[in-house]
């Protein structure tokens, strides 16, 4: 059975790929990067260019590889257009409190960090990040696979 969580997060054809990137050192709270290699979900809010918090808030799987955190996106969701208008900058907490709507802000209380954004349609890189996708997200993927395979 697909949530809802999954249909809001990729619902929809033409997916792009924003990389929200930061090294590992560069965190500020090292619990997020230990925390990056063991959750399922990531709670992220563009930046706004005076650096305060859109209001377009996600919970969305994603996939980290060394020091990048990978999003999949459909490419006319507000992720994907605030980095297109050069809203590059995000806020990430890292953990699992349901649909964020519902969460009470509980996520604000996760490990967090700033990261900074780009669009990716390399179809090498494609295929290689929708291969890590595959293995962390193994169930899930018998259905979203295909979809996000066909429709980059």
């Amino acid at each position: 059975m697909i949530s809802r969580r999954q249909s809001l997060v990729f619902g929809g054809s033409a997916l792009t790929m924003p990389m929200w990137t930061s090294a590992r050192a560069a965190f500020t709270n090292r619990s997020a990067a230990a925390a990056l290699d063991d959750s399922d979900l990531i709670y992220l809010t563009p930046l706004k260019s005076d650096g305060t918090e859109s209001r377009c808030h996600a919970e969305i799987w994603y996939q980290f590889d060394g020091s990048d955190v990978w999003v999949v996106t459909d490419s006319q969701s507000w992720r994907a257009r605030a980095v297109a208008r050069g809203l590059n900058k995000a806020r990430l907490w890292v953990g699992e409190f349901g649909v964020w709507t519902q969460s009470r802000e509980r996520y604000r209380s996760a490990p967090q960090f700033e990261a900074r954004a780009s669009l990716i349609s390399d179809p090498a890189t494609h295929e290689r990040v929708l291969d890590l996708f595959g293995g962390k997200y193994v169930m899930e993927w018998i259905v979203w696979g295909p979809r996000w395979r066909n429709g980059l």
